[in-house]
């Protein structure tokens, strides 16, 4: 038989089981109605985008040297090591001069020769001369016949030709013993510059043939505190490498340390290896602690562009799409798609550092620009309204504007014709331009008028609104984007989920 405490305890337990049951009723269907219409996003920030090229490269001396040999030899002297400082003229190496002293020694008697042949000739020369002159004093009183007198004449020009040939080999006898002082003094080998000795290639005692070409015997690198990288570029991004980028690269010895170093060069050379072209690009680099040695390999990366304090979001931003019949709806509450030229002029005209009659030009053309928008964004709602296309035109076919921004996709043609459009509004701006602000306003207005529009999803009172930005740089993470979103914006990067996947799923979103 129950007692009244037993009695008791029943209804409490029933209440507790009953009221745990109606809790987990509502908490599952609260975490599924919330993964019905939750979505993940990404807040919309400012900062900096950093976009660079990967690559490889070997690290070498700016000026290295090749110390070769033009004469062959026995070496009998080797006189520097590896890795030794040598000064320009210090002697190096020397080879055998024994055989040039001695073909010295055989040129100085031939030209002691060659001078005793002369002065025989001179003196022949002068006997001729003599018996030519008193034959002629005969033959003018025609004591002798005419034949006599040809015979002195040819007997006196041999003597001087013998004259002549004597002297000559007397010249050619000194040139060849002068070439020969000159082998002489090349059997000391010196070195050509200051620099540090990276290779030596003989022995003493080792034999040196030049016969062909000058041997190398030594390699000096000229300034090891000034050193250079060549990188191989693929032609698909050499288009974006210019001289005076900055570079970063690591080295396996140092993994822990950053090196910089900055473009000096983009050589016109391609190097095609199976079938893949590169270009060969030369960042010279300060070693003055000479920690980097030649012939490191470097992972380096140059930056090719560096957008500072700008709106950025996560790519997964960037990638989202409303799933199935939630697109059109999305898109029907923005129905004018602003890339953000009326706020983007006044960016680029602010870095200009215009004076005061540039402000007024430009203010009245910007003014001009903003009403015939207004002008033309009225039809585009009253299309809206009719049931037609929100982002294209009837009659035109052509993508609507609002903001001086192309909504959709545009081809080469129409970015071109909106160009033209933008040099006519602000033509009476642009002629008070200097030419360096005139260089500057136009290539900043054609980076915004070709570059590429996206649709990016902003959460909005819980909703989804679509907006059309312009891209920017990249970095594989976050993109640059500019339009009418601004920072602290909501940017939807993914339909929500239960709260196990949210929470897996969470980093990968953030993480774009």
């Amino acid at each position: 038989m129950p007692t009244p405490a037993s009695r008791l305890r029943l209804p409490l337990i029933l209440g507790a089981i009953l009221v745990l049951a109606v809790g987990g009723w509502w908490w599952f269907h609260r975490d599924a109605g919330s993964a019905e219409g939750g979505y993940r996003t990404a807040a919309v920030e400012r900062g900096d985008v950093r976009v660079s090229i990967s690559a490889t490269g070997t690290l070498s001396a700016i000026s290295t040297v090749d110390v070769g040999s033009q004469i062959s030899g026995q070496v009998t002297d080797v006189l520097v090591d590896f890795n030794d400082r040598v000064t320009k003229g210090q002697v190096i190496a020397r080879i055998d001069p024994s055989t040039y002293q001695a073909q010295i020694a055989q040129g100085s008697a031939q030209v002691a020769s060659a001078r005793a042949n002369l002065a025989t000739a001179q003196a022949t020369l002068r006997n001729a001369e003599a018996d030519y002159a008193r034959k002629v004093q005969l033959a003018q009183q025609q004591l002798i016949a005419r034949g006599d007198l040809d015979l002195a004449r040819a007997a006196r020009d041999q003597a001087r030709a013998q004259v002549n040939a004597a002297q000559a080999q007397i010249t050619q006898q000194q040139a060849s013993t002068q070439t020969t002082r000159l082998n002489l003094q090349r059997t000391v080998i010196r070195s050509p510059v200051d620099g540090v000795v990276l290779t030596r290639t003989i022995e003493p005692g080792q034999t040196v043939a030049a016969s062909l070409q000058a041997p190398v015997l030594f390699q000096i690198a000229e300034d090891l505190s000034q050193m250079e990288i060549l990188l191989a570029i693929d032609e698909a991004d050499i288009g974006q490498v210019k001289a005076g980028q900055d570079v970063s690269f690591t080295v396996d010895a140092f993994p822990d340390r950053n090196f910089r170093g900055k473009v000096q060069q983009v050589r016109l050379s391609p190097t095609n290896t199976n079938n893949v072209i590169t270009y060969p690009v030369v960042v010279t680099v300060d070693n003055r602690d000479e920690v980097l040695l030649p012939g490191m390999t470097v992972n380096a990366e140059i930056e090719v562009s560096h957008r500072g304090n700008v709106l950025k979001v996560a790519n997964a931003a960037l990638r989202y799409k409303p799933a199935g019949d939630d697109q059109p709806a999305a898109q029907a509450q923005q129905p004018q798609a602003r890339g953000g030229m009326a706020t983007e002029l006044p960016r680029i005209a602010q870095s200009l550092q215009l004076n005061a009659s540039q402000h007024t030009a430009f203010d009245a053309a910007l003014t001009e620009m903003r009403e015939r928008m207004a002008a033309r964004a009225a039809p585009a709602a009253g299309a809206q309204n009719s049931g037609g296309s929100v982002l294209f035109g009837r009659g035109g076919g052509g993508p609507q504007r609002s903001g001086g921004a192309p909504g959709g996709s545009m081809n080469g043609a129409m970015r071109q014709r909106m160009l033209e459009r933008f040099n006519q509004q602000f033509a009476a701006f642009r002629a008070t331009l200097s030419e360096a602000q005139r260089k500057r306003w136009d290539s900043e207005v054609a980076a915004i008028v070709t570059a590429r529009r996206a649709p990016l999803y902003k959460l909005v009172e819980g909703k989804p609104q679509m907006v059309m930005v312009r891209v920017g740089a990249s970095d594989g993470t976050s993109t640059e984007i500019a339009g009418d979103v601004k920072e602290g914006d909501l940017a939807i990067v993914g339909a929500g989920r239960s709260t196990g996947d949210r929470a897996a799923a969470r980093p990968a979103g953030a993480g774009g």
